[in-house]
């Protein structure tokens, strides 16, 4: 429960401190830096292509493991 009670508290506080930002402020941040030019998109995309990289890395891994472990399992049984 106090888990609960913490995240929660937690998740208020980070929308409030978002909600502090002024439009003024908001509206200059909208066009500088990646996004103006447009790269943020190929920023994304390699991010994302390499997070589903990882993952398919670590599936497959746990899928080698878990058929090295059925093996060892069934020479013992042996």
């Amino acid at each position: 429960m106090k888990k609960l009670l913490f995240s929660i508290c937690l998740l208020a506080i980070t929308l409030f401190a978002v909600a502090q930002d002024s439009t003024a402020v908001q509206a200059e941040r909208e066009g500088t830096g990646l996004r103006a030019e447009g790269k943020i998109y190929v920023v994304m995309l390699v991010s994302v292509t390499i997070l589903v990289g990882l993952f398919i890395y670590l599936i497959r891994l746990d899928r080698k493991i878990s058929k090295i472990e059925r093996q060892s399992a069934e020479r013992r049984q042996q």
